[in-house]
């Protein structure tokens, strides 16, 4: 069932029950305003609510009930029994179309004109339909003529009586008071227009009373303060089970062992039944933005468009609260000083319309939320007068900066590049302070950012503040907890080791795959170091602990490495909160108190530490490794002692094959493989296979197929930075790069594939030239990761990085089969280069593919009527091979 109509359901039964309680008070006080205005107020709810739904036949019978109530809540009819009786009817039937609703998640067929008519009438005329009105008179008249010794009791019973025996009268036609027929024909006519349909409703009263429990039954209200002491009590639940396994750890033959391992599952299930009690969907902090964005841009004359992606993502409510605020700051920064007014996006070539973007997803126990916009991002040298001008740098300083680094000085107090002072911002006031507030909760923010095409805020927090998962280390004699949100990952140090300690400026550093991380040893900055053998502690061997805060990685020296344990959080006592190297306790399960460590703090510390040293160094590569992007090689030896590769997500797997179980058919070498035959190719026609032993295989496989290429050693697997210079003169290779500091040839691997089946393209090789294909994307590395892969896939590629340089080729003569454009590309976008093609008499016939991550179907819809053939996601590279092969095959 759709979460929206549950919640309907839920709160519209509540709704209902009250109803019916609060129109026996009003029957029993009818001059009571509150109870009056509290009965109009939940009809009048349920009518709009069914009418945001589309439910036309509830909304029918409320409006119907609401205008009754409404004229009584004015004065123009006086509440009666007849009043409320008709008004409870029509609760009834609500109820029972709500339960029809609730099993069938649509409303019944049928209509309720009649009762609509009888609560219009009696709205207008303060009348019951049918005579219904007359009953009073005539039950004064009824006892001088009829039966005056008939009581109000006995007249009541005959009612029941008759209500009774009504469904049988057919099946027993008995007449025994024939005498009294009139009047109790009278009293019937008077009575069964406003009772017939409460039968009939009665009827239905069991079904309509049970799938009202089964709503009702679902979800219930409990406050706050009952679930924060729950969860008080479990979070010391966890501490006695921490200490009790304490006690039996070590002892297998214990008879506690199996009772206690039981306790701790248990325990583990009843954290999580209790965390998820606290839970909230992100969206609730995100409700007020919109309002704040639609404001903002009315205000500073923009057009911006907020985008909410994950608004269902939960999270504590506790963490939630907290966010609010840092979060609605950052939207408003990225409006007022993100994105640019209108005229000045039409200067750059940008739509009017500028985005801000809220993502929030969940990563590894720890809730990730994006906050991006398309303006025009940070200006670094901005950034650099400023903090010269605030005395946080000196020009020598920054030069050795990377554009992270500088990027950083946002986060400075009293800093701010705004041009002027708004009622929104410029006065250097709130990313520090967003900063500040998302460290205390033990989260952290990263920004990227591109200048000329937006910022980016990357903001990770944990899922609860009460129960988290840490390291327990030990430095100084003393046990300390790191939460394991930010450590990466552990590594002994040693001499012998691939893993050393080297010193840069007298500096101790970690190099860990060929990267350079500045260390600090735990012991010195918490003053528990008591030797004088160096003046930074630092031992050839030690055990680290690789810590990161945003974008920032650092090593923690520490004595001794213990365990993994979920810990519950106590706040810090008031005499150390100034302390920044710790954000609160933790009891652990031998009774010891320990202090929890701020990585926040530390990496602070080590910043101040190695300012101008090796963090200058690292982050300037970090900086330039940033603006690259990488593509992971396999890279492999085949026929020679030089290396060669080939895209690590071409290839399917790695095998080693006994050269004896090698067959041949036709002349061609071929092994069983997974129950199929599978050719054997070779990198060059020379090249000689081992004749006894295990062969290096690269598998590759489409479908059905597959297809093994023979080498003698598989060297490495890369991440690199991927520059193909595109080559003609050999068969069998696309072109030579510079992989991991080396002189590579890129494999054709489409080449092998033709040799092993001509037809893997899916057309018979008739010797023809290929497809020659147009790629056009500003991304290199969706440029260097097509590239190779569309050539595999058997076509001739082009690429460019701009729509102008793809409108140049044109304009030289330029001939191709297809064209595959990116959507968002700076200066001529997808859509314009599209449609400058529409008509021409060179290109205009050519099909152009649009390749973008927004595929919406009102961007498929734009697609079509600029002139794309067709429209791929970015990242569906089958589709996207699978619709080119298409594409030309109805050429």
């Amino acid at each position: 069932m759709d979460d929206l109509l549950s919640e309907f359901l839920t709160e519209t039964s509540e709704s209902l029950s009250t109803l019916d309680v609060e129109l026996v008070k009003l029957e029993q006080n009818p001059n009571d305003p509150d109870i009056l205005s509290n009965i109009f107020r939940l009809v009048h709810t349920i009518k709009g609510t069914c009418g945001f739904l589309g439910l036309p036949r509830l909304e029918a019978v409320a409006h119907a009930g609401e205008n009754v109530l409404g004229k009584i809540r004015d004065g123009e009819l006086v509440v009666t029994p007849d009043a409320v009786t008709l008004v409870l009817e029509s609760i009834d039937t609500i109820k029972y179309l709500l339960g029809e609703l609730e099993q069938n998640e649509t409303e019944p067929d049928g209509n309720d004109a009649d009762l609509i008519a009888r609560l219009n009438h009696f709205a207008d005329t303060g009348t019951i339909m049918g005579g219904a009105a007359a009953p009073a008179a005539a039950v004064e008249e009824a006892p001088a003529d009829d039966a005056p010794e008939m009581t109000d009791d006995e007249r009541l019973q005959a009612i029941f009586d008759a209500t009774e025996v009504d469904p049988e009268v057919a099946a027993e036609p008995e007449a025994p008071a024939p005498a009294p027929a009139p009047p109790a024909a009278a009293k019937s006519q008077a009575v069964a227009p406003a009772k017939k349909p409460a039968a009939e409703q009665q009827a239905d009263a069991p079904r309509g009373e049970a799938k009202e429990s089964s709503v009702a039954a679902q979800t219930i209200r409990v406050n706050v303060e009952l679930l924060e002491n729950l969860m008080t009590l479990v979070s010391e639940l966890v501490l006695t089970r921490n200490q009790l396994l304490q006690m039996v750890r070590g002892k297998d033959d214990s008879e506690f062992t199996v009772p206690l391992q039981r306790l701790s599952h248990i325990t583990t299930d009843l954290q999580e039944g209790v965390m998820k009690t606290r839970m909230q969907p992100i969206g609730n902090a995100w409700a007020k933005l919109p309002r704040i964005v639609r404001d903002l841009a009315l205000e500073m004359n923009k057009k911006i468009d907020l985008q909410m992606i994950g608004a269902d993502t939960e999270l504590d409510r506790q963490v939630l609260e907290l966010i609010k605020d840092p979060l609605t700051h950052m939207v408003r920064n990225s409006a007022d000083h993100g994105l640019e007014d209108i005229p000045g996006r039409r200067e750059v070539g940008k739509p009017e319309t500028g985005t801000v973007t809220l993502n929030a997803y969940h990563e590894g126990g720890h809730i990730i939320i994006e906050i991006s916009d398309d303006g025009r991002g940070l200006n670094l040298e901005r950034i650099k007068a400023k903090a010269v001008a605030n005395g946080l740098a000196t020009e020598g300083e920054l030069e050795s900066m990377g554009d992270q680094q500088i990027q950083q000085f946002i986060f400075k107090a009293g800093f701010s590049t705004a041009e002027k002072v708004t009622s929104v911002s410029g006065r250097g006031v709130g990313m520090d302070v967003v900063r500040t507030n998302i460290e205390k909760i033990g989260g952290t923010v990263e920004l990227k950012s591109v200048e000329g095409r937006g910022s980016t805020f990357i903001i990770k927090i944990p899922l609860t503040l009460a129960i988290v998962s840490a390291l327990i280390v030990e430095s100084g004699g003393e046990r300390f907890a790191i939460p394991q949100i930010s450590v990466l990952e552990l590594v002994r140090a040693s001499s012998n080791s691939e893993h050393s300690i080297e010193r840069i400026h007298d500096t101790p550093v970690l190099r860990l795959r060929n990267r350079l991380l500045p260390l600090v040893t735990l012991k010195k900055i918490l003053g528990l170091d008591t030797t004088e053998e160096s003046d930074d502690g630092v031992d050839e061997e030690a055990f680290i602990v690789v810590a990161q805060v945003g974008t920032y990685s650092f090593g923690i020296i520490v004595d001794r490495v213990f365990d993994t344990e979920e810990i519950v959080v106590k706040p810090v006592a008031p005499i150390l909160r100034d302390l920044s190297l710790f954000s609160g306790n933790t009891i652990l399960g031998d009774g010891s108190v320990i202090m929890i460590l701020d990585p926040n703090g530390i990496a602070t510390r080590t910043g101040e530490i190695t300012v101008g040293g090796s963090q200058g160094v690292e982050g300037k590569a970090k900086a330039d490794a940033g603006d690259r992007e990488t593509t992971s090689m396999l890279v492999f030896r085949a026929g020679g002692s030089e290396v060669r590769a080939v895209p690590l997500a071409l290839v399917a797997r790695l095998e080693e094959i006994d050269v004896g179980d090698i067959e041949h058919s036709n002349g061609r070498p071929l092994v069983q493989y997974r129950g199929k035959l599978m050719p054997l190719v070779f990198i060059d026609g020379s090249y000689q296979m081992k004749a006894e032993g295990r062969q290096p295989t690269l598998v590759f496989q489409d479908r059905e197929r597959t297809m093994g290429l023979v080498v003698d050693e598989i060297v490495d697997i890369v991440d690199d930075v991927l520059n193909v210079e595109l080559t003609a003169d050999q068969d069998g290779l696309v072109g030579s790069a510079v992989i991991d500091g080396k002189a590579t040839d890129l494999i054709d691997a489409g080449y092998y594939l033709e040799l092993a089946f001509s037809d893997w393209f899916g057309t018979e090789d008739t010797g023809g030239e290929k497809k020659r294909v147009l790629l056009i994307d500003d991304s290199p590395f969706f440029r260097n990761l097509l590239t190779p892969m569309l050539s595999v896939a058997g076509f001739r590629i082009t690429a460019v990085e701009t729509a102008e340089q793809a409108m140049e080729l044109k304009n030289r003569g330029v001939l191709f089969d297809a064209i595959i454009s990116d959507i968002e590309m700076p200066g001529m976008n997808g859509f314009e280069f599209a449609e400058a093609l529409q008509n021409d008499e060179l290109w205009g016939d050519v099909p152009i593919i649009a390749l973008s991550s927004h595929t919406k179907e009102e961007d498929f819809e734009r697609g079509r009527q600029v002139g794309f053939s067709d429209y791929v996601a970015k990242f569906d590279r089958e589709a996207l091979v699978s619709t080119l092969v298409q594409t030309l095959s109805n050429m």
